[in-house]
C-alpha cells in the first residue's frame, strides 16, 4: 500500500504541561484520480486548440483586411472575430444553471462563429486557394466544438425543480441588489425635497418664520426636518447651505438643533468644505 508523509498535531506532555506539536507521520495515499487527470489533460488540449484557432483566424482575417487598411488596424480588427464568440461561450458557461439566460449567449456565439468562419473562407478565396480557406474556417468550428464538449461535461445535471429553485434564489439576490441603487435614489430625492421645503419655509413670510431679531437665514428660521426620519449631520449641513446660511456658527447651531446636539465643529466644518 502506498503511503505519503504528512504532518499532524499530536499532544505532547513535558513536566505536566501538554501542548500540540507537529510530527511527521506516514498515512495511506489515496488512489490517483484518473478522471481528474484526464479532464485536466483535455482542458489543456482545448486551450491549445483555442489558441491555435485565434492565431489562425487573426492571421487570415488580418491579411484580408490589410488589403484595404493599415496592418495594425487590420489585425486589431481581425482578433475581434474570435474573441467575440469566445466571450459569448464564457458567458454561456457562467449562466449554465439558468437555461433561459444561457440561450442568448449561445445563439450569439454561433452567429459570431459563423461570421468568423466566413471571413476566413473569404480570405482563402481572395488569395486564390479556396480549399485552404474552407479548411481554415473549420479550425474555429473545431475549437468551439471542443470547448462546448468540455464545458458541457463539467456542467452538473439538474432537474427542473432544482433549476426552478436556483432561479428563485438568484431572483431574490438580484432583487436585493436592485434595491440598493433604488434606495440611494430615494434618499437623494428625499434630501432634495427636505432642502426644498426648508428653503421655501425660510423664504415665506406667511409661515412661522423668523421672529423679531432673527435673520431670514438664521438656523432658528429653518423648519424642522420632515417626518421621514432623523436627519444626519451631512444632510443638515447641506440643508443649511441650500437655505442660504453661510456662517459656520449658524450652520453648527442648526445641525445641533435638528441632527445631533453633540455635533463637533470640526465635523461640521469638514462637511461644509466638502459641500463647497
Amino acid at each position: 500500500m502506498k503511503t505519503r508523509r504528512t504532518t499532524q498535531l499530536v499532544p505532547h506532555t513535558v513536566d505536566g504541561k501538554t501542548r500540540l506539536v507537529a510530527v511527521a507521520v506516514d498515512t495511506p495515499a489515496p488512489p490517483r484520480d484518473w478522471d481528474a487527470v484526464v479532464l485536466k489533460g483535455v482542458t489543456v488540449i482545448a486551450a491549445v486548440v483555442l489558441t491555435a484557432s485565434v492565431v489562425w483566424s487573426t492571421a487570415s482575417i488580418g491579411d484580408l483586411l490589410a488589403r484595404a487598411v493599415i496592418e495594425p488596424a487590420a489585425y486589431g480588427a481581425a482578433v475581434v472575430f474570435d474573441l467575440t464568440w469566445i466571450a459569448c461561450m464564457a458567458v454561456e458557461w457562467l449562466a449554465r444553471y439558468d437555461e433561459d439566460r444561457a440561450r442568448l449567449p449561445r445563439l450569439a456565439g454561433h452567429v459570431m462563429l459563423i461570421l468568423a468562419m466566413l471571413a476566413v473562407a473569404a480570405h482563402g478565396k481572395v488569395a486564390g486557394h479556396w480549399e485552404i480557406g474552407l479548411i481554415g474556417a473549420t479550425v474555429s468550428a473545431l475549437a468551439k466544438g471542443l470547448w462546448t464538449v468540455v464545458l458541457r461535461h463539467q456542467t452538473p445535471p439538474l432537474n427542473e425543480r432544482t433549476r426552478a429553485w436556483i432561479q428563485g434564489e438568484l431572483a431574490d439576490a438580484g432583487a436585493s441588489l436592485a434595491l440598493i441603487p433604488v434606495r440611494r435614489q430615494l434618499q437623494r430625492a428625499q434630501a432634495q425635497l427636505d432642502a426644498e421645503r426648508t428653503a421655501i419655509g425660510s423664504a415665506d413670510p406667511d409661515q412661522s418664520g423668523p421672529t423679531s431679531g432673527q435673520s431670514a437665514d438664521s438656523p432658528e428660521a429653518l423648519e424642522q426636518p420632515a417626518a421621514s426620519g432623523p436627519m444626519t449631520i451631512k444632510d443638515a449641513v447641506r440643508t443649511a447651505l441650500d437655505s442660504g446660511i453661510r456662517d459656520h456658527e449658524q450652520v453648527l447651531a442648526y445641525v445641533r438643533k435638528v441632527a445631533d446636539a453633540n455635533a463637533k465643529p470640526d465635523t461640521v466644518s469638514r462637511y461644509i468644505r466638502l459641500a463647497g
